[in-house]
This record gives structure tokens, sequence and C-alpha cells, in this order.
């Protein structure tokens, strides 16, 4: 399945029913006065918030939505039918930003939310609507009025509670697929992973919890290089990071560093977000205790070493995993 995480459309309510002109003829009604109905109201355009749906590649193939125009009013004082509103399922997860202003108009997290995006336009007023003492035959009505227009753009961001990070080849992909049934493309180069991989752990009390592997970050992510700029949005959902490092790369303490200057550098909440830092390949390593302690003095966090090529550590880690989302 193809991972669209961004989208533009185009919504528009319906425009209102026009009121009329129109005056009693029934026999036996002496001096009939005006009896034009009111037009009705135009459809709406409404964003649902769905948990069947995980992608927004459906609006790479229609992005324009328009609410149900309302019907005309009708004689004896007959208000229009208002138009039906057309009703577009999103994921769950989905940020409505309104492209003209430049803001967040909708955030859709939860099952069954619903967001107004375009409201239809009012129905015009018929003729019965202006009667008066000083005007008792009004020979004029209302148009009714046009819908809502505006320019969306849709971003989808994860609901995961656990995010894995780290740079290309940290063993992200590999980490999730032995702590979950998620089954992600796993190769010996960089960016095997060019879209984020969802899957769910289980807890000790039987619940699960949703870990998401980010694709690599690179130095220079928060600015659009690599990947990591298209992916650095799914993490702010998240609740507790597993900081992914290879053991068995040149310089491990300074992939550290360039991860973390990317959190930094981005924003949005991610430097403060509670991080376990994980020391992964210890496998690849005759002597990898001693990275236990470098890490240690270098950043002041406790790592927890694992192989996730073998599952060595994996349990010590997941019991972390409980204690920290516990905590939060």
């Amino acid at each position: 399945m193809q991972f669209i995480d961004q989208a533009e459309i185009i919504v528009e309510g319906g425009k209102g029913g026009d009121g009329i002109v129109a005056f009693r003829r029934e026999k036996f009604v002496p001096a009939g006065g005006p009896s034009g109905g009111n037009g009705g109201r135009g459809g709406s355009v409404i964003l649902v918030a769905v948990t069947d749906l995980q992608t927004l590649l459906d609006f790479r193939y229609q992005r324009i939505f328009k609410g149900e125009p309302g019907k005309r009013g009708g004689r004896n004082n007959m208000t229009g039918a208002n138009g039906a509103d057309k009703r577009v399922e999103v994921p769950c997860g989905t940020v409505v930003i309104d492209i003209d202003r430049d803001e967040i108009i909708g955030d859709l997290t939860e099952p069954g939310q619903e967001l107004v995006v375009a409201q239809g336009g009012k129905g015009g007023l018929g003729n019965q609507h202006f009667l008066s003492n000083a005007n008792r035959a009004p020979e004029y009505a209302l148009p009714g009025l046009e819908g809502e227009l505006r320019h969306l753009r849709l971003e989808l961001k994860l609901l995961a509670e656990v995010g894995i990070i780290g740079l290309p080849n940290a063993g992200k992909s590999t980490l999730i697929s032995v702590v979950s049934a998620a089954r992600p493309k796993i190769a010996d180069y960089p960016f095997t992973t060019l879209v984020p991989n969802l899957g769910v752990v289980s807890k000790p009390t039987g619940d699960g919890v949703v870990f998401a592997d980010i694709p690599g970050l690179i130095a220079g992510a928060h600015q659009g290089i690599g990947l990591g700029h298209d992916f650095l949005r799914h993490i702010e959902r998240t609740r507790l990071l597993i900081h992914l490092v290879d053991l068995t790369s040149s310089d491990p303490i300074g992939d550290y560093h360039t991860i973390l200057a990317e959190l930094n550098s981005y924003g949005h909440g991610l430097p403060e977000k509670r991080r376990i830092l994980v020391l992964n390949k210890i496998d690849a390593l005759e002597e990898h205790s001693i990275w236990h302690d470098r890490f240690l003095a270098e950043t002041q966090e406790k790592p927890v070493l694992i192989s996730a090529a073998t599952c060595n550590g994996i349990d010590s880690l997941l019991d972390r995993v409980w204690v920290e989302l516990e905590l939060i």
C-alpha cells in the first residue's frame, strides 16, 4: 500500500436555494397575499475521522468536494429542501489546515469525530418574508447565498504511543519486527524504510501499544534533507521515543548527537519528550559492555543494550518501555 501523508483539497458548500415570488390565488380567499417560500440551505462539507483508512491516498484521485445545493422555495410559503451534506472520510490523526489563512482549523484524532470545513450557503428569502403594512404585495425575493469555498491541506500524523528513531540502518525495522507482528522491508543499506511502519506490541496486562518505526533521519532533516523532514511530524503525537543507536557505526556517540540535534532543531515539543536510549547490534561486538559506561558518561542517560537481530535484551527494553509509559 502506498503511504501518502499529505494532500491538498478544495471544498465548497452548496449554494442556498433561491426564494421565489408568488401570490395566493385560491378560490374563496379574498385579497390573497404573497406566498413565495424561502430557499433551502446548501449542504456543507464535513470531514469524518475513521479507523479503516491509514493514508491520504484517495485524495490523489479526487480533490474537489461540494455540498449539494439547496432547493428553491415553493408556493404557499413552502420552504425548499436543504441540500445534502457531503461527508468525506479521513484517517484518524488528520490535521486540517486552511492554506489561504495558514492556520489549523481542526485535528481529527478520535473515530467518528467530525469537522465542518465548508458551510453551505443560506437559502434566499421568498416574497412572503417582505410583507408589511407599507408593502402588502412585495414583488421581489432574494437569491440563495453561495457556499463557503476553502483550499485545504490535510496532514496525517500517525497515532502511535512509542516512536522508534535513529539514523538509517540503526535497526529500527528489525526492532519493530521482533516486538510486533509488523513485517517491514529490511536490508543492509540506508533508507530501506521509505514509509513509517506501525506495529502493535502486547503489554503484560494484555493491552496493545502502537509502536511506529520512523524512517531514517540524517543531519539536516529538519531543513528537508533526506527523508526525515517528511516524517518528523509523525513523532509529535508519540508519548515516548526509543532512540536507537548502531554500535557498529564508526562513531556511535556522534550518531546519538546527530539525532538529538535534529529533534532540537525541529522543535514542536520533540526535545522534551521522554526518551529511552537503546544501543543496538551488541551481537556484532566482543566488548559491548564498555559502551554502556561511555554513553552514560557522555549523555547522562542510562542506555539499554540489545541485539534486535538475536532478540537479546528485548525483554529488558520492553520492561523499561512499560515503566516509562506509566510515568508519563
